[in-house]
């Protein structure tokens, strides 16, 4: 795009309701959040267990700053790989069941290197339409086969599967969808991948911390096979910052050497990696929160049911209300502004054309007038 091309497209976006702005928050991570000045009951963050600004969190994090300081200082394949990091990598692998686990800066960098490190031309991708976006980009990037299903099509995908000639073979898929809250097919997934020599890749961020006693979406379905190849982000539930991937110790080893997006960039701050093993300890610990919020959930489903609006089949802490037009959900979470709720509106391009909604995540430290006070809102800007 040129120069001169930029506040005709920006006006273009405020026309078509999808132009996206940042509200500032002046207070930490919570259920209760300043933002812009104004206190509100917050349905908009992925801080699923309440973790973000949990005390031991916050004190493994001073204590570790005071231990190794601020910044990396390096990339870790040069002189930026600290002990701690090392210990946190181990103890996620350990947690999640996998023989290695490996450090990245986010999601997306984790997503980029798995799929540009595992495929190169003559090799091919299959992805669930609904996937992420950062998923999305790094399977265009691989330079590989880009083929997409139709989300959660089994019969789809094997289809394609049984017509590839590619070298190399990946499915990548997420295991909670971040827009609708529903659950991929975990099972009958690795079930394919066996059957056409192919990885399965399952991107973990809405699911870890969560599912399998917070062991994440392999634990709840109980799976193991050397084809699995699990990331998960730890600025969710796990209420830190950045991700991982783990899978057998020869993938981690090449993700060393070959992954891009790990090679070159400095190593995160090394206090981070203490966060993370607090938090581990209390992801572990978490049964009474995870039950909060599985009660949560039902009271939220079931209260969304009786409006006019559509909601999601989701047994998650991602609830979907689909609005459908982007003005009409943009003025829906308006109004729940003003009676003090921060709920985000959802648009394309992040969701389809006509299935605008408003994303409700849920917090294990939701009260429950909080959801009261939710649900009767939504129940009185409907009808007006």
């Amino acid at each position: 795009m040129r120069l001169q091309d930029l506040p005709a497209a920006l006006l273009d976006l405020s026309a078509t309701h999808c132009r996206r702005q940042r509200a500032v928050i002046d207070s930490p991570q919570g259920v209760e959040v300043v933002v812009d000045g104004r206190s509100y009951v917050s349905f908009a963050s992925n801080d699923y267990l309440g973790l973000a600004d949990h005390p031991v969190l916050v004190r493994a994090a001073q204590q570790g700053l005071e231990r190794w300081g601020v910044g990396g200082g390096s990339s870790h394949l040069l002189a930026g790989h600290f002990s701690v990091q090392q210990q946190a990598e181990e103890a996620l692998a350990e947690f999640v069941g996998q023989p290695a686990a490996l450090l990245f800066g986010s999601g997306y960098a984790a997503n980029l290197a798995i799929v540009s490190s595992l495929l190169d031309r003559g090799d091919a991708v299959f992805a669930d339409r609904l996937n992420h976006a950062s998923l999305n980009d790094a399977c265009r990037l691989s330079r590989a086969e880009f083929k997409r299903f139709h989300h959660n099509d089994l019969a789809q995908l094997e289809r394609l599967l049984a017509e590839s000639k590619a070298r190399s073979k990946l499915i990548a898929v997420e295991s909670v969808y971040s827009m609708d809250g529903d659950e991929a097919p975990l099972s009958a997934l690795l079930a394919l991948a066996e059957r056409y020599d192919a990885w399965l890749y399952v991107d973990d961020a809405h699911g870890f911390g969560v599912l399998g006693d917070g062991r994440g979406a392999l634990a709840e379905h109980g799976l193991s096979s050397p084809r699995l190849i699990y990331m998960a982000t730890l600025g969710k539930a796990a209420g830190v910052a950045g991700a991982f991937i783990s899978g057998g110790t020869d993938l981690v080893e090449w993700l060393i050497n070959s992954a891009r997006s790990y090679i070159y960039t400095t190593s995160q701050p090394p206090a981070l990696a203490c966060a993370i093993l607090a938090s581990l300890r209390l992801i572990a610990e978490a049964d009474e929160r995870r039950a909060r919020l599985r009660e949560s959930i039902e009271t939220v489903k079931s209260g969304l049911s009786e409006f006019k609006y559509s909601v999601g089949a989701s047994r998650t802490p991602i609830q979907p209300l689909i609005i459908g037009g982007e003005e009409q959900a943009l003025a829906l979470a308006a109004r729940l502004r003003d009676q003090g709720l921060w709920v985000p509106a959802i648009r394309p391009p992040t969701v389809a054309a006509g299935t605008a909604r408003l994303r409700l995540s849920l917090s294990a430290m939701h009260q429950p007038e909080h959801l009261q006070r939710l649900l009767s809102c939504i129940q009185r800007a409907a009808a007006s």
